[in-house]
């Protein structure tokens, strides 16, 4: 476990010796082949710097976008009771809290990244908290109003879900759960919305992961293709037990697994906590450790005749646990987006972007945090608006609590 300036958790299923000092890291070579693309002139902003009981502390996800423009998050601590919150921030870069969590049945410490429908109605999970204190999904309209769809019970149900959730078109909401499940090493669930008003929303276990080559402990969510499946990693488990790929298939009554790639901790990664994003009939996605470099990678999954190939496209030169905790984010030019948790200059983080070009990805480094008023440590995601790209650090700013930046190549 790694700990933050709160004293909350942010889980680390390898153990590996690590520095956060704020030393200067000599210049590393890019690897596999990728070009290193040029550092441009790009505009840095703090959007908003996180208070603590005003407005929440320390974010360990990324932002959601409405159709306006709007961004909206939580953060895992800080609030009213200490417990996080969720938040909006509007296009002028005012803050609102929507939501204080009390650390009782309303849910404690959110972790995943929101999801929104076509109402405004955001959903999310808590890590922990509700009716048993193994966390909740849960809701809140446009308007504010929280309501806890499904309270786990630490059974066969699921517990602790730290990723956020996808939806289908009927409504029904999926994710997975860190631990619980037949085995206790956590689950894929579905939730789906009640018949009739006022009625309760139904769990359903599609998965429950073993002790060995299926995979263990989901910290990622899942992914849907385009007829139906999921897709998701896990942090540990699997051939080497150092994390999985795996494919979720309807089959009659219930769910078949299928792994398609087993980490290895060689040049392809290991211990993977960010989602699958997919494009185009491929999965991409990235590991927090391992690769060339050291760092973590960010590789593609591709369907061929055999299965799949798996392709690293590119291997962080960082060290320890230094790559990317969150899911990626792709434009609609194909390019990747992601942030980094404690490398680059001054082991504070970065945020690039992979830009793939006759059949390589070239790097260009968009920032690199200072570990000061501009942030420190990011597990976000990023969201894209009006060419520039929008996320969160866990620590730093004004306060030391984090931040909402924004950066504009």
């Amino acid at each position: 476990m790694f700990p933050n300036l709160e004293g909350k958790q942010v889980r680390i299923m390898k153990s590996k010796s690590i520095s956060l000092t704020n030393q200067l890291m000599p210049a590393l070579a890019l690897v596999l082949g990728l070009t290193a693309g040029t550092i441009n002139a790009q505009t840095f902003s703090v959007v908003h710097s996180f208070a603590g009981a005003a407005d929440g502390a320390n974010p360990l996800n990324g932002l959601t976008m409405d159709g306006s423009g709007n961004l909206y998050g939580t953060t895992n601590s800080g609030g009213a009771s200490n417990n996080g919150v969720v938040f909006k921030i509007d296009t002028t870069g005012v803050e609102t809290v929507l939501h204080n969590f009390s650390g009782g049945t309303d849910g404690e410490n959110p972790q995943g990244v929101l999801i929104i429908d076509r109402a405004g109605n955001l959903f999310g999970t808590t890590a922990w908290g509700g009716a048993s204190g193994q966390g909740t999904v849960f809701r809140i309209t446009a308007a504010g109003k929280e309501k806890v769809l499904y309270s786990f019970t630490g059974g066969t149900d699921g517990a602790e879900p730290e990723a956020g959730l996808v939806r289908d078109v009927a409504g029904n909401l999926y994710g997975t759960t860190t631990a619980g499940g037949a085995n206790g090493n956590g689950t894929v669930f579905e939730l789906s919305p009640p018949a009739k008003k006022g009625g309760a929303w139904a769990e359903k276990v599609l998965y429950s992961f073993g002790a060995g080559t299926d995979g263990a402990i989901p910290i990622g969510g899942v992914t849907f293709d385009a007829a139906g499946n999921l897709y998701g990693t896990t942090s540990a488990g699997g051939a080497a037990g150092l994390g999985t790929i795996f494919q979720l298939t309807p089959s009659g009554s219930g769910w078949t697994e299928t792994i398609l790639h087993n980490f290895q901790d060689a040049d392809d990664g290991a211990v993977p906590y960010a989602s699958l994003i997919f494009n185009k009939g491929n999965f991409y996605g990235a590991a927090t450790e391992g690769g060339t470099g050291g760092g973590g990678t960010i590789f593609e999954l591709t369907p061929a005749s055999s299965g799949w190939t798996f392709t690293v496209l590119y291997s962080n030169p960082g060290w320890g646990i230094s790559g990317v905790f969150r899911h990626l984010t792709m434009d609609r030019s194909g390019n990747l987006y992601g942030t980094t948790h404690c490398d680059g200059a001054y082991n504070a983080g970065t945020v690039y972007k992979l830009i793939p070009a006759s059949g390589s990805w070239t790097y260009t480094s968009l920032y690199v945090f200072t570990g000061g008023s501009d942030g420190l440590y990011s597990f976000s995601n990023l969201v894209l608006r009006d060419g520039s790209v929008y996320g969160t650090t866990n620590q730093g700013g004004a306060n030391g609590l984090g931040v909402v930046f924004e950066v504009t190549p």
